[in-house]
């Protein structure tokens, strides 16, 4: 039977007909959207109508609910690469990022938030990348569970800095900032997810003159170690990290998703165009775009694949380049 194509309408509108006369999707948004209808979960397929088919924040913040634990703290495997039902430090920090993107990230929602990351946050006010709680339910193999979770840069960074972004005080977050403050001047070598982590944070970082010192410092960290991949004709110069699944590159765009961060910087103008033009032809022949990282479990990559193609939209259109 021949696949119905989908057209890129206003959300209050269903797909193409079918039929010798019917449309190929040909622009990205088209393309995606059909994907989006046939793998994504509801959470997914919200986010999608919010972001490009002009659908209501509302029905985004609906479906997150139901990854909310009375702790205050998200699970049931928002972030898919940790399964069961427990509150964790990455699925609430995505719920942060969800909720950040709709405008919704502020209020009663986010105080509740906030007494949940107090609660689990280590001495310092960090954030564990996985809390023990996770012990028991399956989980992907490079994030381990231990049964005392060090401080970790890779888990507070991004969440310290949308709440900042977001004009969000708690007492939780003045130990929190101090952490990562400490732990990005600290940066040495370093690799490529904890560079994202470290630009999360001075993106949102309130201390705007020492954020841009401080990202001055790490892009010629990244460029030194060649932690960004700057001719994608060839990612061969630049030997992926050990643990890493092969093609595991991180590219301009993956610091810099949007150009006022200050990741931006670090770039030519050429090197961004050559970085976007990768992002833009990695939009596969179904619709979506891959996950580059290892995949450990067919149903977390088939979860995960439409939240990397909403992402890769999102980056693309504030970029400047045509998805519709």
């Amino acid at each position: 039977m021949a696949e119905k194509p989908l057209s890129s309408p206003p959300a209050t509108s269903g797909p193409a007909t079918s039929g010798p006369s019917a449309p190929v999707p040909s622009t990205p948004v088209a393309r995606a959207e059909r994907f989006v209808w046939l793998t994504a979960r509801v959470l997914e397929q919200r986010r999608f109508a919010y972001h490009f088919l002009r659908g209501g924040a509302d029905p985004v913040e609906t479906a997150l609910l139901a990854h909310l634990n009375e702790d205050g703290g998200y699970g049931h495997a928002l972030e898919p690469d940790l399964r069961g039902p427990v509150s964790q430090p990455l699925h609430t920090a995505h719920a942060l990022r969800v909720l950040d993107s709709i405008g919704r990230c502020g209020g009663l929602r986010v105080e509740r938030i906030c007494r949940y990351l107090t609660e689990v946050s280590t001495h310092e006010g960090a954030l564990p990348a996985i809390h023990s709680s996770q012990r028991g339910y399956p989980s992907a193999p490079f994030v381990p569970v231990v049964d005392a979770p060090p401080a970790a840069l890779l888990a507070t960074g991004p969440v310290v800095g949308l709440l900042h972004r977001n004009q969000v005080w708690h007492a939780w977050l003045f130990r929190a900032t101090e952490f990562c403050w400490a732990a990005v001047e600290a940066l040495d070598k370093t690799h490529p997810y904890e560079v994202q982590a470290a630009v999360a944070f001075l993106d949102g970082a309130p201390d705007r003159a020492r954020a841009e010192a401080a990202a001055d410092r790490l892009g010629r960290l990244v460029r030194e170690q060649g932690l960004a991949v700057l001719d994608p004709d060839r990612p061969e110069d630049h030997p992926v990290a050990d643990g890493y699944a092969p093609g595991e590159h991180h590219f301009p765009h993956d610091y810099a998703r949007v150009p006022d961060s200050l990741a931006a910087h670090w770039f030519t103008e050429e090197e961004m165009a050559r970085s976007l033009d990768r992002l833009a032809a990695d939009q596969e022949e179904d619709g979506g775009w891959p996950i580059r990282w290892r995949a450990w479990a067919p149903g977390s990559a088939l979860e995960w694949r439409p939240i990397v193609t909403v992402e890769a939209l999102r980056t693309l259109r504030a970029h400047g380049r045509p998805i519709d």
